[in-house]
């Protein structure tokens, strides 16, 4: 597949300050140029607010995660799924409605059920509201994230009520379709939907294998061209790419690794071809990120700064936000956790509401989804 080489200065320095990616020893983000902001709180700065969407004491199952969020004209909606711990069985997907300030009790909106015997997981919802279109909400099924497919259901009435579930379909470059496969889709000005997904491979060589691909749809889903896998997993492990936007015309991607940074790619032609994956100079804990372009041109980003190395907080227990002008020199703006637990608060979901203001959710130790409330005008 053809690529290009983006001319951006920042991405010739990708390696300073993350080592050599080849077996040499990555550098702590405690040792780098960053100057971390300490931990924000309720009406400080740009931070607004942060709640639980239901009490720690008192949720609907045991264990929860991979929070979406998303807007309609009838507020706030997010979703997540739940049950008694990940990859069990009895993992639904359930969703929550932010309405008059309050979140509603989840409910479960899909499952994996096949039959009166057989039952799947679910995995990684993500909801998307496209022009022209219904509201989407995508999720994975089956037994592991090697061998799991692509669902979707749609609601008309902005996730009151949903569809029944169906297959994405399959692709002979990937398997299965499986739709964004943690973060959201974006909508181009030609109406294009690009999903950014990845997929798992076994491998017989190394512990993983990971691949970043997209599917784009130019009929509101009702078929899909996968595009990739856009690096061969050799240099990046590479996962859940989030998908910022240039006004230029370029798209920017970010991704998760097993590399302890998080690596970034572009294109210049409405993601038909990508650029050589590169590293960023932030780090990363083998955990997923999301990002967000703001209406004002800036680029948005929450990640965990830290990698599984070091002293505490390291891994999952330190939660962030960074600002880029240009995607690539990015400034760490806020801390929004930093006080070790046992599952730690990871997987965000963030998107830029019509009033400007930005809405982020995270899974809280595995027991609840934390929403936090952000003036981006204060950053």
């Amino acid at each position: 597949m053809k690529v290009y080489y983006s001319l951006g200065v920042g991405i010739l320095l990708i390696f300073l300050h993350v080592g050599n990616l080849n077996g040499q020893k990555l550098s702590h983000p405690k040792d780098s140029k960053y100057q971390i902001p300490s931990l924000s709180s309720d009406g400080e700065g740009a931070y607004i607010k942060s709640e639980l969407i239901y009490p720690l004491a008192n949720g609907p199952t045991p264990q929860c995660h991979a929070s979406t969020i998303v807007e309609t004209p009838l507020g706030i909606v997010a979703a997540f799924f739940a049950g008694t711990h990940e990859s069990h069985p009895d993992v639904g997907i359930r969703v929550s409605r932010l309405t008059n300030g309050n979140w509603s009790w989840p409910a479960e909106v899909a499952n994996g059920i096949v039959n009166d015997t057989l039952r799947y997981p679910c995995w990684n919802p993500v909801l998307f509201r496209p022009k022209g279109g219904p509201l989407m909400l995508f999720y994975k099924v089956g037994p592991d994230p090697r061998s799991w497919w692509g669902m979707l259901i749609t609601s008309n009435d902005d996730g009151n009520t949903w569809s029944v579930p169906r297959k994405l379909g399959y692709d002979q470059k990937v398997g299965h379709l499986l739709g964004p496969i943690k973060n959201k889709p974006i909508q181009l000005e030609n109406g294009w939907i690009i999903c950014p997904t990845s997929i798992e491979y076994p491998s017989n060589t190394k512990e993983q294998n990971w691949q970043v691909y997209f599917e784009i749809s130019k009929d509101l889903g009702k078929t899909w061209k996968v595009i990739g896998p856009i690096n061969d997993g050799k240099e990046f492990d590479a996962i859940q790419p989030s998908i910022l936007t240039y006004k230029n015309g370029k798209l920017q991607i970010i991704c998760r690794t097993g590399q302890d940074v998080l690596a970034q790619s572009w294109s210049a032609d409405k993601g038909l071809t990508w650029s050589p994956m590169t590293a960023l100079d932030l780090p990363n804990p083998n955990s997923g990120i999301d990002a967000v372009t703001l209406k004002d041109g800036r680029q948005l980003l929450i990640y965990n700064h830290s990698t599984k190395k070091g002293k505490e907080p390291k891994g999952r227990n330190i939660l962030n936000l960074a600002i880029s002008t240009d995607g690539t020199h990015w400034k760490p703006v806020i801390t929004l956790e930093n006080e070790p637990i046992k599952d730690g608060y990871a997987y965000p979901a963030i998107i830029q509401s019509n009033d400007g203001k930005v809405h982020i959710t995270y899974t809280y130790n595995r027991r609840s989804i934390k929403h936090v409330l952000i003036d981006p005008e204060k950053l």
